[in-house]
């Protein structure tokens, strides 16, 4: 008997659930890289200055700060040093008065925020009603 295309899905997704688990983590959830990147954009901000720099490319503090009503400077800061710690922006200081702060994608960061912009237009587009 063969099974539904529903039964076979959840089939190839078991698989490769369990090949990424053994393959990548060694079976060890405690340490799991994926969680902690993923959980940079899981805040309340984080998508919105994601979104503004996939769109400036270059941006500087104050204009980020401009572009993304109500957020404060802490909760800015904030994002930008976790997104500095995961690899995903670059932090430029310019030697000049007063200070001159650059904030880019790296390579990676590049191709994450492109990830993370078609899971929100998945996301978009296939909602639960």
């Amino acid at each position: 008997m063969e099974g539904t295309i529903v039964d076979n899905q959840s089939v190839v997704l078991k698989e490769k659930i369990k090949d990424f688990f053994f393959t990548h983590l060694q079976g060890n959830t405690a340490q799991c890289p994926i969680r902690d990147l993923l959980a940079t954009n899981m805040d309340k901000w984080s998508l919105f200055v994601l979104y503004n720099l996939s769109f400036g490319q270059v941006m500087r503090f104050n204009e980020l700060k401009a572009r993304i009503p109500d957020i404060s400077s802490r909760m800015l800061s904030m994002t930008l040093k976790k997104f500095e710690a995961n690899g995903i922006i670059t932090r430029k200081v310019y030697a000049q008065v007063p200070p001159k702060v650059e904030y880019r994608f790296t390579e990676f960061g590049e191709e994450y925020a492109v990830k993370m912009i078609d899971l929100s237009r998945w996301y978009l587009e296939n909602q639960p009603s």
